[in-house]
C-alpha cells in the first residue's frame, strides 16, 4: 500500500521540453528544427490560409446571413422553470415575481436586454408576472391559471402607409 508522503507520477508521466537553438550537440541547434529560410523559420509567420496563390477556401464560399450588432439577447425562462422554483421553495408564489426575484431565486444568472417567458410547462399556481416580453402560449398558461401578466416591452411602433 501506498503511503501519501510516498506518491510521485508514474514513470515517463513528465517530460522535459525540448531546449532547441542551443548548439549541434543537443540535435535540435542551429535551424531548431525550422528547416531553413524563408517566412515559414521565422517566429509568428502568418501563412496558415495560403493556398498558394488560388483564391482561399474562406473568400470562396458565399456570405449567407446578416448579424445585427444591436440585437437585443434576452434571458429565457419556461414556465417548468418557475414551477420548479416555486416547490423548490425559492419563489413565493405570492409574492409579484421580475427579473430580480429571478436572479436572486437563481432561475436566471443575469437579465440581459430582459427576461422572455416561454410557454414550456404546466402552470398551477396563480402568479404575478412582470416580464420584459412573453409567447401567445405563455400568457395564455397564466390567464389560464388566473394570473397576471405584465410586460414591459416597448408596443411596436406602427409601418407607415
Amino acid at each position: 500500500m501506498t503511503r501519501l508522503n510516498e506518491l510521485r507520477d508514474n514513470e515517463g508521466a513528465r517530460k522535459n521540453r525540448m531546449r532547441v537553438g542551443r548548439g549541434p550537440g543537443s540535435g535540435k541547434g542551429k535551424t531548431a528544427g525550422r528547416g531553413v529560410k524563408g517566412q515559414k523559420a521565422r517566429t509568428g509567420h502568418g501563412m496558415q490560409q495560403f493556398e498558394g496563390g488560388q483564391m482561399p477556401l474562406h473568400m470562396r464560399m458565399p456570405k449567407r446571413g446578416f448579424n445585427s450588432l444591436n440585437r437585443s439577447t434576452y434571458a429565457e425562462v419556461n414556465l417548468w422553470r418557475l414551477v420548479k422554483a416555486i416547490e423548490a421553495g425559492r419563489l413565493d408564489a405570492g409574492q409579484p415575481i421580475d427579473a430580480q426575484a429571478l436572479i436572486a431565486a437563481g432561475v436566471i444568472r443575469r437579465e440581459k436586454d430582459g427576461v422572455r417567458l416561454l410557454g414550456h410547462g404546466e402552470l398551477s399556481a396563480k402568479l404575478t408576472l412582470t416580464v420584459h416580453s412573453a409567447t401567445a402560449s405563455a400568457r395564455q398558461a397564466v390567464e389560464a391559471a388566473g394570473g397576471s401578466l405584465t410586460e414591459t416591452r416597448p408596443a411596436p411602433v406602427a409601418a407607415e402607409a
